[in-house]
């Protein structure tokens, strides 16, 4: 009697072992940056937030997966999935043709941004052409960058690279550099905070969208996942309602 008790209760736990893995939810690890607002960055409380973070939530949510954030900074971040310590990159890239080429494998689209100049307030700098024998700063890998070195030949400006936007911002109202390159909600949503820059009007380009990437093709499953659970929250209002919160209406 014994050994049948001793034996159904290894049938139980057999079992329940079984029916737990079946259940086990998928766990990946995505790289941001550290400061991009309103993307992603740090609010008053110490809480990492933004619509990148929140548009995470969601697809896990929807999709039925965990998920590890793993704030890096930019250039952190891709080095970090592309040595395999990081399965996919959340940090507002902009989905080009070139990236593609250099192995990116991206997500459908999630925002559209374009890339605008802005200088120190009061600047007396009012289009490319005043830029001549002037610095711009960048942060470096970004598309930011791609269009300021693509106008640098043309209108005879001097480029330096950083690596985060903070620094770029300080260097430009520091009077290190005279200009810089960012994405615009991003130079927007700086300036409404306090940064002491403004847009130069006419300066942003035709832009491109967002997407999460991943630098591996046994990776994709992230994207496949990721594409799922975006269009499902398109299609319910969770994503205006996220985009609401962080950019007004």
């Amino acid at each position: 009697m014994k050994r049948i008790i001793a034996l159904a209760l290894v049938l139980v736990v057999a079992i329940s072992m079984f029916v737990g893995c079946g259940k086990e939810e998928k766990k990946w690890v995505i790289g941001m940056d550290t400061v991009f607002k309103p993307f992603e960055f740090t609010d008053a409380k110490g809480n990492f937030v933004g619509i990148d973070v929140d548009i995470l939530k969601a697809v896990a949510k929807d999709q039925g997966f965990k998920y590890e954030i793993k704030s890096l900074g930019w250039d952190a971040a891709i080095a970090a999935c592309q040595a395999n310590q990081a399965d996919a990159l959340i940090a507002g890239a902009s989905i080009t043709a070139e990236r593609k080429k250099t192995g990116w494998i991206f997500s459908d689209g999630y925002f559209t941004a374009t890339q605008c100049m802005a200088v120190k307030a009061g600047s007396d700098i009012d289009d490319f052409d005043d830029l001549k024998g002037k610095t711009v700063a960048v942060k470096n890998g970004t598309e930011g960058a791609s269009y300021a070195a693509e106008l640098a030949k043309k209108y005879k400006f001097k480029i330096t690279k950083v690596k985060d936007s903070d620094t770029m911002y300080q260097s430009v109202s520091g009077g290190q550099a005279d200009a810089c390159f960012e994405d615009t909600p991003i130079m927007k949503a700086s300036i409404k905070d306090g940064i002491k820059l403004q847009v130069v009007k006419g300066s942003e380009n035709e832009g491109s969208d967002y997407g999460a990437a991943v630098f591996n093709k046994n990776k994709k499953e992230f994207i496949d996942t990721f594409n799922k659970g975006l269009a499902n929250i398109k299609k319910d209002g969770t994503y205006d309602k996220i985009i609401e919160k962080y950019l007004g209406k």
